[in-house]
């Protein structure tokens, strides 16, 4: 039975965005691929012009904290982040030797069992986020992540994060926070 999946857009809120790798692979398993990951999640904000207000990538997913963006909705965010990531590791699979099977129309990269045209599943999952106290919690889920699952003794040492531009004021591969971005709105007077 397939569910009808529902998304709220239009309100301004933030939205809480966890996206998977497909089948849970740890696809952002090397810093080389996260890094890549978090230069794509750049170009896509200047792109639409939105809000990162916090970010992690795990080795086999990603959680977002994001405003709505100025041009189109956070669905095509993030079909232009899962396809722009796509692209690009997919393209250095081939330059690193990835024969392609024509009759099954699957690439598969030599020593390696996934696919290389199945990076992401197919959905994401968005909560919208419209109080502080929600804002502040799915913040600090996501900083304290990479600890919960043992790859860091503390947040900070986790450098595919949101958590230093907060803690520490680095300027990360992703802009945070900045609300310049976004322009007025401003509503017609009623009738």
């Amino acid at each position: 039975m397939r569910h009808t999946l529902r998304r709220y857009y239009g309100a301004g809120d933030l939205h809480f965005i966890t996206c998977s790798c497909y089948r849970r692979q740890p696809l952002l398993g090397t810093a080389r691929r996260r890094n890549l990951l978090l230069t794509v999640l750049e170009q896509v904000r200047r792109r639409y012009q939105f809000v990162v207000v916090g970010y992690v990538v795990m080795p086999e997913h990603i959680h977002l904290l994001i405003s709505e963006p100025q041009v189109k909705t956070p669905s095509t965010v993030m079909q232009a982040l899962k396809l722009g990531f796509a692209r690009r590791v997919i393209a250095d699979a081939q330059r690193l030797g990835v024969r392609h099977d024509p009759t099954s129309r699957k690439t598969r990269e030599v020593g390696h069992p996934h696919t290389a045209q199945h990076v992401w599943q197919k959905r994401f999952y968005d909560f919208n986020v419209w109080t502080e106290h929600k804002r502040i919690e799915k913040l600090r889920y996501m900083h304290r992540n990479p600890v919960q699952r043992g790859l860091v003794a503390s947040p900070e040492l986790w450098r595919w994060s949101s958590f230093r531009a907060y803690a520490l004021g680095e300027a990360g591969p992703v802009r945070v926070n900045e609300w310049e971005v976004l322009k007025m709105k401003i509503r017609p007077p009623a009738a």
